[in-house]
Protein backbone atom coordinates (compact mmCIF):
# COMPACT_ATOMS: atom_id res chain seq x y z
CA UNK A 1 0.00 0.00 0.00
CA UNK A 2 1.10 3.58 -0.68
CA UNK A 3 2.18 6.17 1.87
CA UNK A 4 0.30 9.46 1.87
CA UNK A 5 1.33 12.74 3.49
CA UNK A 6 -1.62 15.12 3.83
CA UNK A 7 -1.63 18.71 5.07
CA UNK A 8 -4.39 21.28 5.19
CA UNK A 9 -3.81 25.02 5.31
CA UNK A 10 -3.02 26.00 8.88
CA UNK A 11 -5.59 28.41 10.38
CA UNK A 12 -4.69 31.69 12.02
CA UNK A 13 -4.79 31.63 15.80
CA UNK A 14 -6.90 34.80 16.10
CA UNK A 15 -10.40 33.52 16.71
CA UNK A 16 -12.76 30.70 15.89
CA UNK A 17 -13.09 29.79 12.22
CA UNK A 18 -16.28 29.74 10.19
CA UNK A 19 -17.73 26.99 8.05
CA UNK A 20 -16.22 28.49 4.92
CA UNK A 21 -12.73 28.07 6.40
CA UNK A 22 -13.57 24.51 7.42
CA UNK A 23 -14.74 23.31 4.00
CA UNK A 24 -11.89 25.10 2.23
CA UNK A 25 -9.12 23.00 3.73
CA UNK A 26 -9.38 20.91 6.90
CA UNK A 27 -12.64 19.07 6.22
CA UNK A 28 -11.89 17.77 2.69
CA UNK A 29 -8.38 16.89 3.86
CA UNK A 30 -9.93 14.79 6.62
CA UNK A 31 -12.29 13.16 4.12
CA UNK A 32 -9.33 12.09 2.00
CA UNK A 33 -7.25 10.94 4.98
CA UNK A 34 -10.10 8.81 6.33
CA UNK A 35 -10.76 7.31 2.91
CA UNK A 36 -7.10 6.36 2.40
CA UNK A 37 -6.86 4.80 5.85
CA UNK A 38 -10.04 2.87 5.11
CA UNK A 39 -8.40 1.48 1.97
CA UNK A 40 -5.41 0.32 4.03
CA UNK A 41 -2.87 3.01 3.11
CA UNK A 42 -0.36 4.50 5.54
CA UNK A 43 -1.32 8.12 6.18
CA UNK A 44 0.28 11.02 8.03
CA UNK A 45 -2.26 13.83 8.33
CA UNK A 46 -0.88 17.07 9.78
CA UNK A 47 -2.23 20.48 10.65
CA UNK A 48 -1.32 23.26 13.08
CA UNK A 49 -2.21 26.74 14.21
CA UNK A 50 -0.55 29.73 12.54
CA UNK A 51 0.41 31.80 15.57
CA UNK A 52 2.78 34.54 14.45
CA UNK A 53 2.33 38.03 13.09
CA UNK A 54 0.22 41.00 13.99
CA UNK A 55 -3.13 39.13 14.02
CA UNK A 56 -2.02 37.25 17.12
CA UNK A 57 -0.58 40.37 18.77
CA UNK A 58 -3.73 42.41 18.24
CA UNK A 59 -6.09 39.62 19.29
CA UNK A 60 -4.07 39.09 22.46
CA UNK A 61 -4.10 42.81 23.24
CA UNK A 62 -7.85 42.91 22.73
CA UNK A 63 -8.23 39.97 25.11
CA UNK A 64 -5.93 41.64 27.63
CA UNK A 65 -3.50 38.71 27.70
CA UNK A 66 0.17 38.13 26.89
CA UNK A 67 0.42 36.93 23.31
CA UNK A 68 1.99 33.57 24.21
CA UNK A 69 -0.76 32.87 26.75
CA UNK A 70 -3.46 33.89 24.29
CA UNK A 71 -2.02 31.63 21.60
CA UNK A 72 -1.83 28.66 23.95
CA UNK A 73 -5.47 29.12 24.94
CA UNK A 74 -6.67 29.56 21.37
CA UNK A 75 -4.67 26.54 20.22
CA UNK A 76 -6.65 24.46 22.70
CA UNK A 77 -9.93 25.99 21.53
CA UNK A 78 -9.14 25.24 17.90
CA UNK A 79 -7.90 21.74 18.72
CA UNK A 80 -11.11 21.00 20.64
CA UNK A 81 -13.26 22.24 17.76
CA UNK A 82 -11.27 20.14 15.30
CA UNK A 83 -11.94 17.13 17.50
CA UNK A 84 -15.61 18.10 17.71
CA UNK A 85 -15.86 18.01 13.91
CA UNK A 86 -14.11 14.64 13.79
CA UNK A 87 -10.94 15.91 12.09
CA UNK A 88 -8.54 12.98 12.38
CA UNK A 89 -5.19 14.76 12.49
CA UNK A 90 -2.26 12.56 13.43
CA UNK A 91 -0.86 15.68 15.04
CA UNK A 92 -2.17 19.21 15.51
CA UNK A 93 0.87 21.40 15.98
CA UNK A 94 1.82 25.01 16.57
CA UNK A 95 3.90 27.31 14.39
CA UNK A 96 5.30 28.83 17.60
CA UNK A 97 6.91 25.50 18.48
CA UNK A 98 10.66 25.25 19.15
CA UNK A 99 10.85 22.86 16.21
CA UNK A 100 9.48 25.48 13.82
CA UNK A 101 11.71 28.21 15.23
CA UNK A 102 14.80 26.10 14.65
CA UNK A 103 13.75 24.85 11.21
CA UNK A 104 12.78 28.34 9.98
CA UNK A 105 16.16 29.71 11.07
CA UNK A 106 17.82 26.74 9.35
CA UNK A 107 16.11 27.50 6.05
CA UNK A 108 17.04 31.17 6.31
CA UNK A 109 20.67 30.19 6.84
CA UNK A 110 20.93 27.82 3.87
CA UNK A 111 19.04 30.22 1.60
CA UNK A 112 21.48 32.95 2.56
CA UNK A 113 24.43 30.61 1.97
CA UNK A 114 23.01 29.96 -1.51
CA UNK A 115 22.86 33.67 -2.30
CA UNK A 116 19.07 33.84 -2.22
CA UNK A 117 18.57 36.28 0.64
CA UNK A 118 19.43 39.94 0.38
CA UNK A 119 19.24 42.78 2.88
CA UNK A 120 17.43 45.80 1.50
CA UNK A 121 16.64 49.23 2.80
CA UNK A 122 13.02 50.07 2.13
CA UNK A 123 10.30 52.40 3.14
CA UNK A 124 7.44 50.92 5.09
CA UNK A 125 4.10 52.31 6.12
CA UNK A 126 4.19 53.87 9.57
CA UNK A 127 1.09 54.91 11.48
CA UNK A 128 1.51 57.95 13.72
CA UNK A 129 -1.66 57.23 15.66
CA UNK A 130 -0.69 53.60 16.29
CA UNK A 131 2.97 54.48 16.91
CA UNK A 132 4.27 51.54 14.88
CA UNK A 133 5.14 50.17 11.49
CA UNK A 134 2.10 48.51 10.01
CA UNK A 135 2.39 44.97 8.64
CA UNK A 136 0.91 44.64 5.19
CA UNK A 137 -2.20 42.83 6.39
CA UNK A 138 -3.10 45.75 8.66
CA UNK A 139 -3.31 48.27 5.89
CA UNK A 140 -6.43 48.30 3.77
CA UNK A 141 -7.52 50.36 0.83
CA UNK A 142 -8.85 50.12 -2.70
CA UNK A 143 -7.20 47.61 -5.01
CA UNK A 144 -5.62 49.36 -8.00
CA UNK A 145 -6.23 46.28 -10.13
CA UNK A 146 -9.93 45.50 -9.60
CA UNK A 147 -11.28 48.34 -7.46
CA UNK A 148 -12.13 46.13 -4.44
CA UNK A 149 -12.41 48.54 -1.52
CA UNK A 150 -11.14 46.19 1.22
CA UNK A 151 -7.88 45.01 -0.33
CA UNK A 152 -5.06 44.32 2.12
CA UNK A 153 -1.53 45.59 1.86
CA UNK A 154 -0.21 42.19 0.81
CA UNK A 155 -2.97 40.81 -1.37
CA UNK A 156 -6.41 41.56 -2.75
CA UNK A 157 -8.87 38.86 -1.65
CA UNK A 158 -11.11 39.69 -4.58
CA UNK A 159 -8.71 39.28 -7.52
CA UNK A 160 -5.85 37.55 -5.58
CA UNK A 161 -3.26 40.01 -6.96
CA UNK A 162 -0.15 40.35 -4.85
CA UNK A 163 0.19 43.93 -3.59
CA UNK A 164 2.40 46.25 -1.60
CA UNK A 165 0.84 48.81 0.75
CA UNK A 166 1.97 51.71 -1.44
CA UNK A 167 -0.10 50.25 -4.29
CA UNK A 168 -3.36 50.77 -2.41
CA UNK A 169 -5.62 53.72 -3.13
CA UNK A 170 -6.67 55.63 0.01
CA UNK A 171 -4.90 53.31 2.48
CA UNK A 172 -5.78 53.29 6.18
CA UNK A 173 -4.72 51.45 9.33
CA UNK A 174 -7.06 48.62 10.23
CA UNK A 175 -5.94 48.95 13.85
CA UNK A 176 -7.07 52.54 14.42
CA UNK A 177 -8.65 53.48 11.10
CA UNK A 178 -6.18 56.31 10.81
CA UNK A 179 -5.15 57.65 7.42
CA UNK A 180 -2.24 59.56 9.00
CA UNK A 181 0.33 57.27 7.47
CA UNK A 182 3.80 57.87 6.11
CA UNK A 183 6.52 55.80 4.55
CA UNK A 184 9.63 55.42 6.74
CA UNK A 185 12.91 53.70 6.01
CA UNK A 186 13.71 50.34 7.60
CA UNK A 187 15.82 47.33 6.62
CA UNK A 188 14.50 43.87 5.80
CA UNK A 189 15.60 40.58 4.34
CA UNK A 190 14.27 39.54 0.94
CA UNK A 191 13.98 36.07 -0.54
CA UNK A 192 15.13 36.39 -4.13
CA UNK A 193 12.26 34.45 -5.67
CA UNK A 194 12.94 36.01 -9.07
CA UNK A 195 16.14 33.94 -9.31
CA UNK A 196 14.07 30.78 -8.90
CA UNK A 197 11.31 31.63 -11.37
CA UNK A 198 12.43 29.25 -14.10
CA UNK A 199 12.86 26.32 -11.68
CA UNK A 200 9.48 26.97 -10.07
CA UNK A 201 7.73 27.29 -13.42
CA UNK A 202 9.34 24.08 -14.69
CA UNK A 203 8.23 22.28 -11.54
CA UNK A 204 4.65 23.54 -11.93
CA UNK A 205 4.64 22.51 -15.60
CA UNK A 206 5.62 18.98 -14.57
CA UNK A 207 2.52 18.54 -12.40
CA UNK A 208 -0.19 16.53 -14.11
CA UNK A 209 -3.85 16.61 -13.26
CA UNK A 210 -3.76 19.52 -10.85
CA UNK A 211 -7.08 21.40 -10.53
CA UNK A 212 -7.46 24.18 -13.09
CA UNK A 213 -8.04 26.57 -10.20
CA UNK A 214 -4.62 25.74 -8.72
CA UNK A 215 -2.56 26.02 -11.91
CA UNK A 216 -4.38 29.10 -13.20
CA UNK A 217 -3.64 31.03 -10.00
CA UNK A 218 -0.02 29.90 -9.96
CA UNK A 219 0.51 30.84 -13.62
CA UNK A 220 -1.18 34.18 -13.11
CA UNK A 221 1.24 35.07 -10.32
CA UNK A 222 4.20 33.88 -12.36
CA UNK A 223 3.39 35.94 -15.44
CA UNK A 224 1.22 38.92 -14.48
CA UNK A 225 3.02 42.25 -14.46
CA UNK A 226 6.72 41.77 -13.84
CA UNK A 227 6.32 38.10 -12.93
CA UNK A 228 7.51 36.44 -9.76
CA UNK A 229 8.75 39.11 -7.36
CA UNK A 230 11.34 38.98 -4.61
CA UNK A 231 9.56 38.79 -1.27
CA UNK A 232 10.33 40.43 2.07
CA UNK A 233 10.63 37.73 4.75
CA UNK A 234 11.13 39.83 7.88
CA UNK A 235 8.92 42.23 9.82
CA UNK A 236 9.25 44.85 12.57
CA UNK A 237 7.40 42.88 15.23
CA UNK A 238 8.17 41.37 18.62
CA UNK A 239 6.15 38.15 18.31
CA UNK A 240 7.45 35.54 15.90
CA UNK A 241 10.54 33.56 14.99
CA UNK A 242 13.63 35.69 15.79
CA UNK A 243 15.72 36.42 12.72
CA UNK A 244 18.79 34.23 12.82
CA UNK A 245 21.06 32.65 10.23
CA UNK A 246 20.85 29.09 11.44
CA UNK A 247 22.16 29.22 15.02
CA UNK A 248 23.94 32.53 14.49
CA UNK A 249 22.66 36.05 15.10
CA UNK A 250 21.95 38.14 12.04
CA UNK A 251 23.59 41.58 12.48
CA UNK A 252 21.11 44.43 12.10
CA UNK A 253 18.11 42.10 12.43
CA UNK A 254 18.07 41.76 16.22
CA UNK A 255 14.67 43.44 16.71
CA UNK A 256 12.91 41.70 13.85
CA UNK A 257 11.10 38.42 13.27
CA UNK A 258 10.50 36.35 10.18
CA UNK A 259 7.39 37.16 8.17
CA UNK A 260 4.56 34.83 9.08
CA UNK A 261 4.19 33.66 5.47
CA UNK A 262 7.83 32.52 5.53
CA UNK A 263 7.66 30.48 8.72
CA UNK A 264 4.05 29.21 8.53
CA UNK A 265 4.49 26.71 5.64
CA UNK A 266 7.71 25.47 7.23
CA UNK A 267 5.50 24.39 10.13
CA UNK A 268 4.19 21.57 7.94
CA UNK A 269 7.61 19.95 8.28
CA UNK A 270 8.11 21.05 11.88
CA UNK A 271 4.71 19.57 12.73
CA UNK A 272 6.03 16.13 11.75
CA UNK A 273 8.96 16.72 14.08
CA UNK A 274 6.52 17.68 16.83
CA UNK A 275 4.59 14.48 16.07
CA UNK A 276 7.74 12.45 16.72
CA UNK A 277 8.74 14.44 19.81
CA UNK A 278 5.24 13.90 21.22
CA UNK A 279 5.81 10.15 21.03
CA UNK A 280 3.25 9.59 18.27
CA UNK A 281 5.73 8.64 15.54
CA UNK A 282 9.30 7.50 15.21
CA UNK A 283 10.69 8.95 11.98
CA UNK A 284 9.62 12.31 10.55
CA UNK A 285 12.36 12.35 7.90
CA UNK A 286 10.90 9.36 5.99
CA UNK A 287 7.93 11.61 5.22
CA UNK A 288 9.81 14.79 4.37
CA UNK A 289 13.35 13.99 3.20
CA UNK A 290 13.69 12.33 -0.19
CA UNK A 291 17.15 11.10 0.80
CA UNK A 292 15.64 9.28 3.77
CA UNK A 293 12.71 7.45 2.20
CA UNK A 294 10.19 10.13 1.22
CA UNK A 295 10.56 9.40 -2.49
CA UNK A 296 7.66 6.94 -2.30
CA UNK A 297 5.38 9.36 -0.41
CA UNK A 298 2.49 11.06 -2.21
CA UNK A 299 2.05 14.52 -0.69
CA UNK A 300 -1.33 16.23 -1.01
CA UNK A 301 -2.16 19.73 0.23
CA UNK A 302 -5.65 21.19 0.76
CA UNK A 303 -6.43 24.91 0.86
CA UNK A 304 -8.69 27.75 -0.22
CA UNK A 305 -7.81 29.61 -3.39
CA UNK A 306 -6.46 32.61 -1.48
CA UNK A 307 -3.65 30.43 -0.13
CA UNK A 308 -2.62 28.97 -3.48
CA UNK A 309 0.02 31.57 -4.47
CA UNK A 310 2.10 31.07 -1.35
CA UNK A 311 1.93 27.27 -1.60
CA UNK A 312 2.69 27.03 -5.32
CA UNK A 313 5.38 29.73 -5.41
CA UNK A 314 6.77 31.03 -2.11
CA UNK A 315 6.98 27.79 -0.11
CA UNK A 316 8.35 25.84 -3.10
CA UNK A 317 10.88 28.66 -3.52
CA UNK A 318 12.06 28.03 0.04
CA UNK A 319 12.36 24.29 -0.55
CA UNK A 320 13.96 24.55 -3.99
CA UNK A 321 16.26 27.38 -2.96
CA UNK A 322 17.59 25.43 0.01
CA UNK A 323 19.19 22.93 -2.35
CA UNK A 324 18.25 20.21 0.14
CA UNK A 325 16.20 17.08 -0.62
CA UNK A 326 12.84 18.14 0.78
CA UNK A 327 9.61 16.51 -0.34
CA UNK A 328 7.45 18.82 -2.45
CA UNK A 329 3.72 18.64 -2.94
CA UNK A 330 2.47 16.17 -5.54
CA UNK A 331 -1.12 17.38 -5.70
CA UNK A 332 -2.55 20.66 -4.48
CA UNK A 333 -6.33 20.58 -4.06
CA UNK A 334 -7.71 24.10 -3.97
CA UNK A 335 -11.23 25.31 -3.29
CA UNK A 336 -13.28 28.34 -4.17
CA UNK A 337 -15.23 30.23 -1.53
CA UNK A 338 -18.31 29.12 0.32
CA UNK A 339 -20.54 32.16 0.66
CA UNK A 340 -23.18 32.70 3.31
CA UNK A 341 -26.78 33.43 2.41
CA UNK A 342 -26.20 36.17 -0.15
CA UNK A 343 -22.85 37.42 1.13
CA UNK A 344 -19.42 36.23 2.22
CA UNK A 345 -18.35 34.38 5.34
CA UNK A 346 -15.83 36.61 7.11
CA UNK A 347 -13.98 36.08 10.37
CA UNK A 348 -12.91 39.71 10.62
CA UNK A 349 -16.40 41.01 9.85
CA UNK A 350 -18.21 38.40 11.93
CA UNK A 351 -20.49 37.18 9.15
CA UNK A 352 -21.78 33.59 9.01
CA UNK A 353 -21.90 30.46 11.15
CA UNK A 354 -18.75 29.70 13.11
CA UNK A 355 -17.51 26.26 14.11
CA UNK A 356 -18.43 26.53 17.81
CA UNK A 357 -21.91 27.81 16.99
CA UNK A 358 -22.49 25.02 14.47
CA UNK A 359 -21.74 22.34 17.05
CA UNK A 360 -24.04 24.01 19.57
CA UNK A 361 -27.09 23.39 17.41
CA UNK A 362 -26.38 20.14 15.52
CA UNK A 363 -23.92 17.21 15.64
CA UNK A 364 -20.88 17.38 13.40
CA UNK A 365 -22.08 14.83 10.83
CA UNK A 366 -24.95 17.07 9.72
CA UNK A 367 -22.45 19.81 8.86
CA UNK A 368 -19.82 17.46 7.45
CA UNK A 369 -22.27 15.91 5.00
CA UNK A 370 -23.72 19.18 3.77
CA UNK A 371 -20.40 21.01 3.45
CA UNK A 372 -18.68 18.18 1.60
CA UNK A 373 -21.61 17.35 -0.67
CA UNK A 374 -21.77 21.05 -1.60
CA UNK A 375 -18.01 21.72 -1.57
CA UNK A 376 -17.01 24.76 -3.70
CA UNK A 377 -14.74 22.91 -6.09
CA UNK A 378 -15.37 24.33 -9.56
CA UNK A 379 -16.93 27.62 -8.48
CA UNK A 380 -18.01 29.51 -5.40
CA UNK A 381 -21.01 27.95 -3.67
CA UNK A 382 -23.47 29.29 -1.13
CA UNK A 383 -24.84 28.17 2.20
CA UNK A 384 -28.53 28.81 2.71
CA UNK A 385 -30.63 27.49 5.56
CA UNK A 386 -33.30 26.28 3.16
CA UNK A 387 -30.83 24.18 1.16
CA UNK A 388 -29.20 22.91 4.34
CA UNK A 389 -32.57 21.78 5.71
CA UNK A 390 -33.57 20.16 2.43
CA UNK A 391 -30.35 18.20 1.99
CA UNK A 392 -30.11 17.02 5.60
CA UNK A 393 -33.72 15.88 5.67
CA UNK A 394 -33.61 14.18 2.30
CA UNK A 395 -30.15 12.62 2.25
CA UNK A 396 -29.43 11.82 5.89
CA UNK A 397 -32.88 11.33 7.42
CA UNK A 398 -35.08 10.10 4.55
CA UNK A 399 -32.53 8.01 2.65
CA UNK A 400 -29.82 6.64 4.97
CA UNK A 401 -31.53 6.99 8.34
CA UNK A 402 -34.88 5.68 7.11
CA UNK A 403 -33.27 2.64 5.50
CA UNK A 404 -31.48 1.66 8.71
CA UNK A 405 -34.59 2.19 10.83
CA UNK A 406 -36.96 0.22 8.59
CA UNK A 407 -34.61 -2.74 8.17
CA UNK A 408 -33.60 -3.18 11.82
CA UNK A 409 -37.07 -2.60 13.28
CA UNK A 410 -38.75 -4.95 10.79
CA UNK A 411 -36.21 -7.66 11.52
CA UNK A 412 -36.72 -7.30 15.26
CA UNK A 413 -40.51 -7.48 14.94
CA UNK A 414 -40.70 -10.42 12.52
CA UNK A 415 -37.56 -12.43 13.27
CA UNK A 416 -35.33 -11.27 16.13
CA UNK A 417 -32.36 -9.01 16.73
CA UNK A 418 -30.19 -11.40 14.78
CA UNK A 419 -29.48 -11.86 11.08
CA UNK A 420 -32.24 -14.21 9.90
CA UNK A 421 -31.58 -17.52 8.14
CA UNK A 422 -33.31 -18.98 5.12
CA UNK A 423 -34.07 -18.11 1.53
CA UNK A 424 -31.75 -17.31 -1.35
CA UNK A 425 -30.92 -14.25 -3.36
CA UNK A 426 -32.97 -13.84 -6.51
CA UNK A 427 -32.78 -11.58 -9.60
CA UNK A 428 -33.62 -8.41 -7.64
CA UNK A 429 -30.85 -9.06 -5.13
CA UNK A 430 -28.37 -9.90 -7.89
CA UNK A 431 -29.27 -6.70 -9.73
CA UNK A 432 -28.70 -4.66 -6.57
CA UNK A 433 -25.31 -6.28 -5.96
CA UNK A 434 -24.28 -5.51 -9.53
CA UNK A 435 -25.45 -1.90 -9.28
CA UNK A 436 -23.63 -1.37 -5.98
CA UNK A 437 -20.44 -2.85 -7.43
CA UNK A 438 -20.60 -0.42 -10.34
CA UNK A 439 -21.31 2.54 -8.09
CA UNK A 440 -18.57 1.52 -5.67
CA UNK A 441 -16.06 1.67 -8.51
CA UNK A 442 -17.29 5.15 -9.41
CA UNK A 443 -17.11 6.20 -5.74
CA UNK A 444 -13.54 4.96 -5.41
CA UNK A 445 -12.53 6.65 -8.67
CA UNK A 446 -13.96 9.97 -7.51
CA UNK A 447 -12.36 9.70 -4.07
CA UNK A 448 -8.98 8.76 -5.54
CA UNK A 449 -9.21 11.85 -7.76
CA UNK A 450 -10.33 13.96 -4.75
CA UNK A 451 -13.54 14.95 -6.54
CA UNK A 452 -15.44 15.67 -3.36
CA UNK A 453 -18.91 16.48 -4.65
CA UNK A 454 -18.85 13.61 -7.14
CA UNK A 455 -17.85 11.25 -4.32
CA UNK A 456 -20.81 12.41 -2.26
CA UNK A 457 -23.13 11.93 -5.23
CA UNK A 458 -21.99 8.32 -5.70
CA UNK A 459 -22.28 7.55 -1.98
CA UNK A 460 -25.79 9.02 -1.87
CA UNK A 461 -26.70 6.91 -4.91
CA UNK A 462 -25.60 3.76 -3.07
CA UNK A 463 -27.82 4.68 -0.12
CA UNK A 464 -30.69 5.36 -2.50
CA UNK A 465 -30.20 2.03 -4.28
CA UNK A 466 -30.75 0.21 -1.00
CA UNK A 467 -33.92 2.18 -0.33
CA UNK A 468 -35.26 1.55 -3.82
CA UNK A 469 -34.55 -2.15 -3.49
CA UNK A 470 -36.27 -2.32 -0.11
CA UNK A 471 -39.31 -0.48 -1.39
CA UNK A 472 -39.61 -2.72 -4.45
CA UNK A 473 -38.86 -5.97 -2.61
CA UNK A 474 -41.37 -5.10 0.14
CA UNK A 475 -40.29 -7.80 2.65
CA UNK A 476 -43.21 -6.79 4.89
CA UNK A 477 -45.51 -8.12 2.17
CA UNK A 478 -43.34 -11.09 1.18
CA UNK A 479 -43.19 -12.21 4.81
CA UNK A 480 -46.89 -13.07 4.76
CA UNK A 481 -46.48 -15.58 1.93
CA UNK A 482 -42.79 -16.57 2.03
CA UNK A 483 -40.99 -15.84 5.33
CA UNK A 484 -37.76 -17.44 4.14
CA UNK A 485 -37.54 -15.15 1.12
CA UNK A 486 -38.24 -12.17 3.35
CA UNK A 487 -35.41 -13.39 5.58
CA UNK A 488 -33.02 -13.38 2.62
CA UNK A 489 -34.08 -9.85 1.71
CA UNK A 490 -33.54 -8.59 5.26
CA UNK A 491 -30.25 -10.47 5.56
CA UNK A 492 -29.01 -8.59 2.50
CA UNK A 493 -30.30 -5.29 3.86
CA UNK A 494 -28.63 -5.77 7.26
CA UNK A 495 -25.33 -6.40 5.53
CA UNK A 496 -25.88 -3.25 3.49
CA UNK A 497 -25.96 -1.32 6.77
CA UNK A 498 -22.41 -2.49 7.53
CA UNK A 499 -21.34 -1.67 3.97
CA UNK A 500 -22.88 1.80 4.21
CA UNK A 501 -21.18 2.37 7.57
CA UNK A 502 -17.75 1.61 6.14
CA UNK A 503 -18.19 3.56 2.91
CA UNK A 504 -19.76 6.54 4.70
CA UNK A 505 -17.12 6.82 7.42
CA UNK A 506 -15.03 9.44 5.57
CA UNK A 507 -18.09 11.71 5.33
CA UNK A 508 -20.05 10.98 8.52
CA UNK A 509 -17.68 9.17 10.93
CA UNK A 510 -19.86 9.45 14.05
CA UNK A 511 -22.93 7.99 12.35
CA UNK A 512 -20.73 5.29 10.85
CA UNK A 513 -19.43 4.33 14.28
CA UNK A 514 -23.01 4.15 15.62
CA UNK A 515 -24.03 1.84 12.79
CA UNK A 516 -21.06 -0.48 13.29
CA UNK A 517 -21.81 -0.59 17.00
CA UNK A 518 -25.48 -1.38 16.36
CA UNK A 519 -24.48 -4.10 13.90
CA UNK A 520 -22.20 -5.48 16.64
CA UNK A 521 -19.16 -5.69 14.38
CA UNK A 522 -15.57 -4.54 14.39
CA UNK A 523 -15.26 -5.44 10.73
CA UNK A 524 -14.40 -2.17 9.02
CA UNK A 525 -12.80 -3.90 6.04
CA UNK A 526 -13.36 -2.05 2.78
CA UNK A 527 -16.13 -3.85 0.79
CA UNK A 528 -14.16 -4.12 -2.45
CA UNK A 529 -16.26 -7.11 -3.54
CA UNK A 530 -19.91 -6.37 -2.83
CA UNK A 531 -20.87 -10.01 -3.37
CA UNK A 532 -18.60 -11.06 -0.51
CA UNK A 533 -19.53 -8.06 1.62
CA UNK A 534 -23.27 -8.85 1.61
CA UNK A 535 -22.54 -12.02 3.59
CA UNK A 536 -20.05 -10.49 6.06
CA UNK A 537 -22.67 -10.59 8.83
CA UNK A 538 -23.63 -14.29 8.88
CA UNK A 539 -26.94 -15.89 9.77
CA UNK A 540 -27.51 -15.67 13.52
CA UNK A 541 -25.23 -12.63 14.00
CA UNK A 542 -26.75 -10.54 16.80
CA UNK A 543 -27.37 -6.80 16.41
CA UNK A 544 -29.32 -4.05 18.16
CA UNK A 545 -31.77 -1.55 16.75
CA UNK A 546 -29.98 1.82 16.82
CA UNK A 547 -31.49 5.06 17.99
CA UNK A 548 -32.74 7.38 15.26
CA UNK A 549 -29.64 8.17 13.21
CA UNK A 550 -30.60 11.68 12.08
CA UNK A 551 -33.38 13.99 13.21
CA UNK A 552 -35.09 16.12 10.62
CA UNK A 553 -34.66 19.88 10.74
CA UNK A 554 -38.03 21.53 11.27
CA UNK A 555 -39.19 24.72 9.59
CA UNK A 556 -39.24 26.38 13.01
CA UNK A 557 -35.62 25.43 13.67
CA UNK A 558 -34.59 26.61 10.22
CA UNK A 559 -36.25 30.02 10.67
CA UNK A 560 -34.84 30.45 14.19
CA UNK A 561 -31.30 29.71 13.04
CA UNK A 562 -31.63 31.90 9.97
CA UNK A 563 -32.56 34.81 12.24
CA UNK A 564 -29.89 34.04 14.83
CA UNK A 565 -27.08 33.80 12.28
CA UNK A 566 -28.10 36.69 10.10
CA UNK A 567 -24.53 37.69 9.41
CA UNK A 568 -23.14 38.88 12.72
CA UNK A 569 -21.47 36.93 15.48
CA UNK A 570 -22.88 37.12 19.01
Amino acid sequence: MARHLITSAIPYINGIKHLGNLVGSQLPADLYARYLRGRGHEVLFLCATDEHGTPAELAAAKAGKPVDEYCAEMWQVQADLAHGFGLSFDHYGRSSSPQNHKLTQHFAGVLADNGLIEERAETQMYSHEDGRFLPDRYIEGTCPNCGFESARGDQCDNCTKQLDPVDLINPHSTISGSTDLEMRETKHLYLLQSKLKDEIEAWIDQQEGWPVLTTSIAKKWLHDGDGLQDRGITRDLSWGVPVKRGDEDWPGMESKVFYVWFDAPIEYIACAQEWVDAGKGDDWARWWRTDEGADDVRYTQFMGKDNVPFHTLSFPATLIGSGEPWKRVDYLKSFNYLNYDGGQFSTSRGRGVFMDQALEILPADYWRWWLLSRAPETSDSEFTWQQFQTDVNKDLADVLGNFVSRVTKFCRSKFSEAVPAGGTFGPAEEALIEELQTRLAAYEKAMDAIEVRKSATELRAMWAAGNEYLQAAAPWKVFKEDPEQAAAQIRLALNLIRIYAVLSAPFIPNASAKLLSAMNTLDTGWPSDIRDAVTALPEGHVFTVPDNLFDKITDEQRDTWAERFAGTRD
